[in-house]
């Protein structure tokens, strides 16, 4: 950022209507126009609701209203007819005991939009936590549950070690939460969630915090990402080569898309290491044999995995050498991005999560779960693994609480899916055995037909291809800034202001 070097971007946060002084001083002509306008808004988002949304989200009585007097009678009827749910007695929050703690969740996203709530779906994996952790009383609302998510996942992304920080209702009082008899007998977060959890959405263990501003967002020093591909006609090799030239601190913002208007200005980020790996001991030696590529870094950029697995592929299909990595690394020479399309996000995983000792947070900071993604921490030293044995009363960390009785259930849940997709896979695989036998005794082709990757590759394939550094560009990132600046999303301040 050369013209906004000592520049300070931050987003413009002004208010979004006018407030009530103001529209006091409006005519009636100017109110009615107001009006007219909100209402014309909101008929335009009905109908992008009912696009959008799934018949299970449109039965939901918190949508229903937004969908005509039909829906409205429905669920005024509905709510006529007693039920057990209705009869049940309301908890009573004031007298509940309180504990901060870390919860380990697993889950496969590839049939919902993503982690993070959204306006226009309920079909989140973070919908259905909230939704488990209210209908348990373990919470009474997301606002005062004091809620952070170590990673925002994209839809069709799992994660095998997803964390989040909340406080959640316990059966004993702040000053003996911590003791070993008040562990053995608290309640069995983990056990009663996944009574209520989808079961491709689980909780896998749970961590006792003692201190109640420690957060699964801002004290994790670094996260890694698994990606699993199968070999196809890749030169694995090249790949782990150019993975090796990944491995530094720098400029991201051509392994990315840009956030700008968010006000995510700064792509700097440390990427502690990089490596494609087979996933079994045992190969078969052909196209069909499975490899991740596995990253480790302090914080990670919006779809920038899915942007490094899009090159690697190119290296690996040998359309790209390398060293191609070094070159869009390198933002002096190469400041726009050029045009590639990402990854698919269904094989991406996140993987491991490792967690600093003690918070560097202060017991008054403020709690803001939608904070820029800059303000992620970027420290890297000190860092432990977070299921390492306490050695100090000093850390905020204690050790993960597992249930031997969950983990058995969570296994068989797993196998089920596991036998699901493996008799899929291997009736697949008979049938391409058969094919390609028939394709084998009546042509004769000089090559086999190795196209394993393409579905990776969400894009349209070109009769000719162009390499990555002489395509079309996109807008520079100073470019991006002054467009948002103009639009007034964005503000530059000079650093000595917010000093």
């Amino acid at each position: 950022m050369s013209a906004t070097s000592d520049k300070k971007i931050v987003i413009n946060k002004r208010l979004k209507g006018l407030p009530r002084e103001a529209l006091e001083k409006l005519s009636q002509t100017e109110l009615i126009d107001k009006i007219v306008q909100l209402e014309a808004y909101n008929f335009q988002l009905r109908n992008l609701l009912q696009k959008k949304l799934t018949e299970q989200d449109k039965n939901d009585e918190e949508y229903a209203i937004l969908f005509g007097k039909e829906a409205e009678d429905k669920v005024s009827k509905d709510k006529k007819v007693p039920s057990k749910a209705q009869k049940q007695r309301k908890f009573d929050w004031s007298s509940a005991h309180r504990r901060h703690v870390l919860l380990k969740i697993t889950y496969f996203g590839w049939d919902y939009q993503g982690f993070a709530c959204q306006e226009d779906s309920n079909d989140t994996i973070e919908s259905n936590l909230f939704r488990a952790l209210t209908r348990t009383c373990l919470i009474e609302s997301r606002a005062t549950s004091n809620y952070h998510r170590c990673g925002r996942t994209d839809k069709e992304v799992s994660a095998f070690c997803q964390v989040i920080s909340i406080d959640l209702r316990s059966k004993h009082p702040p000053e003996t939460q911590l003791d070993p008899s008040a562990l053995i007998s608290e309640i069995d977060y983990c056990g009663l969630l996944n009574r209520v959890l989808p079961k491709n959405i689980q909780c896998v263990a749970w961590m006792p915090l003692r201190s109640p501003v420690y957060s699964a967002r801002f004290d994790c020093v670094s996260r890694s990402y698994r990606y699993y591909f199968p070999k196809g006609d890749l030169d694995i090799s090249a790949m782990q080569e150019a993975c090796r030239l990944l491995v530094r601190h720098a400029d991201f913002r051509n392994f990315c898309k840009m956030d700008v208007h968010n006000g995510v200005t700064n792509y700097m980020r440390n990427l502690q290491s990089a490596r494609v790996q087979a996933c079994e001991e045992n190969q078969s030696k052909t196209g069909y044999d499975m490899y991740y590529l596995e990253i480790q870094a302090n914080a990670f950029l919006w779809h920038q995995i899915r942007c490094i697995m899009a090159v690697l592929l190119l290296v690996g299909q040998r359309k790209e050498q390398p060293n191609v990595i070094s070159h869009l690394l390198d933002v002096d020479s190469n400041p726009c991005k050029p045009q590639y399309t990402p990854a698919i996000g269904l094989p991406l995983n996140l993987f491991r999560c490792d967690f600093r000792d003690k918070t560097t947070r202060s017991i008054s900071h403020p709690s803001n779960e939608d904070a820029n993604e800059e303000a992620m921490d970027t420290a890297t030293e000190g860092t432990q693994p977070s299921d390492a044995p306490a050695c100090s009363e000093e850390r905020d960390l204690t050790s993960w609480i597992y249930s031997e009785e969950n983990l058995q259930k969570l296994i068989e849940n797993t196998q089920c899916e596991w036998t699901q997709f493996s008799v899929k896979s291997t009736m697949i695989r008979n049938v391409l055995q058969q094919l390609e036998n028939l394709l084998e005794d009546n042509f004769k082709p000089k090559e086999k037909v190795q196209a394993q990757v393409i579905l990776l590759q969400d894009s349209v394939k070109p009769r000719q291809y162009q390499p990555l550094l002489e395509r079309k560009r996109c807008e520079s990132l100073e470019n991006r800034i002054d467009h948002f600046v103009k639009k007034q999303r964005l503000i530059v301040k000079d650093e000595t202001e917010t000093a």
